[in-house]
């Protein structure tokens, strides 16, 4: 009896054991850990995880290559995951791979991709630091949406207040309405079309212009190509610079002879002084002028007087018929 219990305890151990290993093993299995193959580690180390856990998958351009085995925390802003990868992938992934958080379908577990690089790298040895990729994470996502959905709900609120202000305005719809705009809008730019015809008949004359001037035409041109005419102009031109300087010159001249007279009118000097300021010079020379125009008067009336003479009126007849015949010869010319 005692014997038959003790192999009871046995068996019941036994069949304890068999079903911890066995769940183990479905553990194991259901997580990929290739617990019986052959296993290489990788590490990555994230300012963030996202919620990664333990046991984890770990992918390799889409396809199953390992789990994650270990989180650590290195410091308040590195975190170190350690990877679990099938040895038969490590002839396919380089030290420049770079591995990022993402998610099995919209709303799934997270997983570690590990992503190729298209750049030549040595293959990966055991314990490798790959580089990581930080992406956004499905809350900060969801974050920006909604702010962009608040940013659209404020603008078609404010968008239908301008509606409103504008079916409000009649002076803005009869802007619209308003048929002549468009004929005016038409006449202006029929306009704008004339004068930008003019304005390129006017570069065609320009350009017509310069190409005769390049090929000697026309005065510019001759002026521009004919060396004997750019000779007479520059031979003009300091001819008028000569006439300039003698100009000048004579201005100072005169400014001079201006200095110089005022200067004997303010010290008494000189004969503007006693014409202009000596009463006494002065009025003599009012009497010379006086007597010289009576002289003059006295002398037309002798001359007037000889003409009708009776020794010297025939020789002025003579000369008045000659004059009277060259005034009618020249008429008649």
């Amino acid at each position: 009896m005692a014997k038959q219990t003790v192999n009871n305890i046995k068996l019941g151990l036994f069949v304890i054991v068999g079903l911890v290993l066995l769940v183990i093993s479905l553990y194991l299995i259901g997580k990929n850990s290739s617990f019986f193959g052959s296993n290489i580690q990788l590490k990555a180390r994230f300012h963030n995880v996202n919620g990664l856990v333990e046991g984890n998958n770990v992918r390799f351009s889409g396809i199953q290559a390992g789990t994650v085995k270990k989180i650590n925390i290195i410091d308040d802003t590195t975190i170190e995951v350690t990877m679990q990868v099938k040895k038969s992938l490590k002839p396919f992934i380089h030290k420049n791979a770079l591995a990022n958080i993402g998610n099995e379908g919209l709303m799934g577990n997270k997983v570690i991709n590990i992503i190729p690089n298209d750049e030549p790298a040595p293959v990966i040895d055991d314990n490798d630091l790959l580089t990581t990729k930080q992406r956004a994470n499905t809350d900060e996502i969801f974050q920006t949406l909604s702010s962009t959905n608040n940013n659209l709900q404020d603008i078609s609120h404010d968008l239908a207040i301008t509606v409103r202000r504008i079916n409000n305005s009649q002076g803005i719809w009869k802007l619209f309405n308003d048929t002549s705009i468009s004929t005016y809008v038409n006449h202006s730019l029929k306009n704008i079309d004339n004068a930008a015809a003019q304005v390129n008949d006017m570069a065609k004359v320009l350009n017509n212009i310069t190409i005769d001037m390049q090929h000697g035409k026309g005065t510019a041109g001759v002026l521009f190509s004919d060396e004997k005419s750019g000779t007479d102009l520059k031979t003009a031109i300091s001819h008028i610079n000569n006439a300039s300087k003698e100009a000048d010159e004579l201005i100072s001249k005169l400014n001079k002879l201006t200095e110089q007279t005022q200067n004997d009118l303010d010290h008494g000097h000189g004969i503007a002084h006693d014409i202009l300021k000596d009463s006494l010079e002065a009025k003599k020379l009012k009497n010379s002028l006086s007597n010289i125009e009576k002289g003059t008067a006295a002398f037309s009336e002798d001359m007037e007087a000889l003409k009708h003479n009776f020794l010297t009126r025939h020789y002025f007849k003579e000369e008045r018929r000659k004059k009277k015949r060259k005034a009618n010869s020249q008429d008649s010319q």
